[in-house]
């Protein structure tokens, strides 16, 4: 790849995040990047250790004057949703991704960035790197798979870290700490239907729902933005109801932690009826995009003709399997009433697949209440078991209680506010960070999660704002440089 964010500062840790960006390194498919990680640390003449997951903890000596200081850990993950407009052709197995400079932004070509968490990555490297920053012991540490469950963090054991204080460099929000999470557990759906023969005297359509802006189901799960699976579902119901279509397939969104943006699903219609069919799509389109114009202005909501053999799902399943994506809970569940303006409890309804005689669904629930999640894991199982599907919950993880009275915290504050004579925002994040559960490998590490501005995580609209990871990289050093002695 070209030097093409050669320029911006610090240059350290762009220059890690572009060579980031040309190693593909999806969900599960992270080993080039973890390769990329351990070669750095050997090139480096750095200690470092790798356990049975594969995460890697590289670690680095404290500058000569700061060896009594508390070690510190700078954590982030390597792996990155893999998400791209349906117009792009891009294999996140093979390609790289294409970064580029617009005004003060960083964004990719069709896809999405990687700066969730490639920034992180980078700024973690860069501080291995550096010659010129003053520290105590620095660890290092790099988990794999945290896009699809938090995996590698999951797979953590005491002992693989010996610092005392975590900072975790995956937040995305300027000015702002983080000092506790949700946990989140994701439920499995699945219908099995009896194929029936196609109907005489019916046409096939194809309806997509598509435009849709997407992104992160708990970052922007408070945002209004449409569900592309939840909008088929209610066109699919009135479509059922009003016309008797019949179902051939439907398929949408792809990852457990993005709200869907497209959605399609394959009809056949009877031929008398075909053109209000297409009348009643057309103006179902006019309602949702009059609803959602303010926030999904490129919502589109069409139907075409297309040549199919397949044969129908059943009326009963397909019935049951409508109408449990159209009534089932989607959204904010509830904000909470001790922190303003955070999301307490949500549900996503993330992923409808059609797969030879099945129908597979994902939704993900999250709150920073333990209770309150197994709540809506359970409402939602229980949507679908009346629809007589089968069933079945994640084990989940954990949230971060938030503890206002941190060390490292006080810390950050302090350095905060000399350098930009201003207060950072203290909150807490509707998302899953990895803090939680390594907080119960290692209960008596003191933890804050920061980062520079990130908008359209998990989604092709994903950018990354320049000034803001130079001020990143800037804070981060200064607090490494101000962490007490032990």
């Amino acid at each position: 790849m070209g030097n093409i964010l050669g320029g911006l500062k610090p240059e350290l840790l762009w220059n890690h995040f572009e060579e980031i960006c040309s190693i593909p390194h999806p969900s599960r498919k992270e080993q080039k990047l973890a390769h990329y990680v351990i070669g750095f640390a050997k090139n480096n003449n750095l200690e470092y250790e790798t356990d049975e997951f594969g995460n890697i903890v590289i670690r680095k000596p404290a500058t000569p004057g700061f060896e009594n200081r508390i070690p510190v850990v700078l954590q982030g993950h390597l792996d990155m949703v893999a998400e791209k407009n349906n117009d792009v052709t891009h294999d996140f197995d093979k390609d790289p991704i294409q970064p580029y400079v617009d005004g003060d932004w960083v964004k990719a070509r069709g896809t999405t960035l990687g700066s969730d968490n490639g920034i992180g990555v980078a700024a973690a490297l860069a501080v291995l790197e550096s010659k010129e920053l003053q520290h105590g012991p620095v660890e290092a540490l790099f988990t794999l798979d945290e896009e699809t469950g938090l995996n590698g963090a999951q797979a953590l054991k005491p002992g693989f870290l010996k610092s005392k204080i975590l900072i975790n460099l995956d937040s995305e929000e300027d000015g702002a700490f983080y000092i506790g999470c949700s946990g989140g557990q994701n439920t499995f759906v699945k219908f099995t239907f009896k194929p029936s023969e196609v109907p005489a005297n019916t046409i096939a359509f194809e309806v997509k729902v598509k435009g849709l802006k997407g992104g992160h189901s708990g970052l922007d799960i408070n945002t209004g933005r449409g569900n592309a699976i939840k909008l088929m579902a209610r066109l699919l119901h009135e479509l059922n109801y009003k016309f008797g279509v019949r179902l051939v397939s439907i398929n949408g969104g792809s990852k457990h932690n993005a709200i869907p943006r497209e959605t399609f699903s394959v009809i056949r219609v009877a031929k008398k009826t075909a053109h209000d069919v297409l009348s009643y799509v057309e103006n179902y389109n006019s309602i949702v995009k009059a609803e959602l114009a303010s926030v999904e202005p490129n919502l589109e909501v069409v139907a075409s003709e297309v040549k199919s053999k397949a044969k129908v799902m059943d009326k009963t399943t397909a019935a049951n399997l409508i109408d449990s994506l159209y009534s089932v809970q989607n959204g904010v569940i509830k904000m909470s009433a001790d922190i303003e303006g955070l999301v307490e409890t949500s549900s996503n309804l993330a992923v409808v697949n059609s797969k030879g005689k099945n129908v597979e669904v994902i939704l993900s629930q999250r709150s920073s209440v333990e209770t309150e999640k197994k709540d809506i894991s359970n409402a939602v199982a229980a949507t679908f078991r009346l629809a007589k599907a089968d069933v079945k919950q994640g084990d989940g993880y954990p949230g971060w209680k938030p503890d206002i009275h941190s060390p490292v915290l006080s810390v950050m504050k302090g350095v905060y506010e000399n350098m930009y004579n201003n207060h950072p925002e203290v909150k807490a994040i509707h998302a899953g960070l990895e803090c939680g559960i390594i907080k119960e490998r290692f209960p008596d590490m003191d933890m804050i999660s920061f980062g520079p501005t990130i908008t359209g995580a998990h989604s092709p609209d994903e950018k990354v704002q320049i000034s803001t990871v130079e001020k990143f990289w800037n804070l981060l050093s200064n607090a490494l440089r101000n962490i007490p002695a032990v």
